[in-house]
């Protein structure tokens, strides 16, 4: 058993972080112990749970991480996916002079906080395709119960080895559409398969990305701009096409209907290069 004490930059609001997390009712969070135990896998995909906990304040902001084993490539791991080692500072000074000012002052430091594997963000991303949030997130955990495994009370989404060797009709009894199951189902046969290779992902610029993903069957521009956020973190991303985010304009903005989507590229201009925090924030203000 390892444990680590971390102190990073402030702003860096933990108990945010958390609310968001517990949205999603696979994630083990802990409000009162202000904590949350991360389903990781090492490089050789063994399953380890590491436990991130909140010590201190978004003004001070100390951690306590733990875990039972490769103590240097889990931490690593965290602070890729909590965003430790990038200061949101210039973030909220950027914004402070924008029409998002009041929104950033009322959720500063909330950071974009990474799902916890990209090939999970992409799978999720699937799921969640033109469902409603709540029904996506019931498939998604029935998925996850089915196919994957729990350790110490916490669920670790399947492999892609996995999830090839299944039929549609296999996610087809959990309520999957037919294509659903196809998409998530031959997704996960090019990567096992090593006709997709995610890690390579992280090299290529956002266009190149787009480029490669949306080739395949099943995942068009909004699917890859949310692997890009929240599996890759890219900081400059604005869904244009996602009904939350203009949900969340035309309340923030007072707006009779929802905006445009040329209404939404031009109020966006001012934002860059930082979209991917005003789609968050955004996002945080309806949710």
């Amino acid at each position: 058993m390892w444990k680590e004490k971390v102190s990073i930059s402030p702003p860096y609001h933990f108990d945010r972080v958390l609310d968001r997390l517990s949205l999603d009712p696979l994630n083990a969070v802990d409000l009162e112990k202000r904590e949350v135990r991360l389903p990781l896998r090492s490089r050789e995909k063994k399953p380890s749970v590491v436990t991130v906990q909140a010590t201190g304040t978004a003004e001070a902001p100390e951690f306590i991480v733990s875990g039972t084993e490769d103590q240097a490539g889990m931490m690593k791991e965290v602070k890729r996916i909590f965003r430790w080692e990038e200061s949101l500072q210039p973030v909220l000074d950027h914004f402070s002079n924008t029409s998002l000012s009041k929104l950033f002052e009322e959720h500063a430091g909330t950071p974009l906080v990474l799902d916890f594997h990209l090939y999970h963000c992409l799978m999720k991303c699937i799921i969640h395709q033109q469902l409603n949030l709540s029904f996506a997130y019931t498939l998604t955990e029935r998925f996850v119960h089915t196919f994957g495994e729990q350790i110490d009370g916490v669920w670790f989404y399947p492999l892609p080895e996995t999830i090839a060797q299944l039929d549609y009709s296999d996610l087809r009894e959990l309520q999957f559409s037919m294509r659903k199951s196809e998409y998530v189902i031959d997704t996960s046969r090019m990567i096992a398969g090593g006709d997709l290779n995610l890690d390579e992902l992280t090299l290529l610029s956002d266009e190149d990305v787009m480029k490669k993903l949306v080739k395949i069957r099943g995942i068009g521009p909004w699917t890859v701009q949310n692997v890009l956020l929240f599996g890759l973190g890219r900081p400059n991303l604005f869904p244009i096409a996602d009904i939350g985010l203009q949900n969340a304009i035309k309340r923030h903005f007072g707006l009779k209907d929802k905006p445009a989507k040329e209404e939404m590229l031009d109020m966006s201009k001012a934002w860059e290069p930082y979209l991917s925090y005003a789609s968050l924030y955004l996002w945080r203000s309806i949710e």
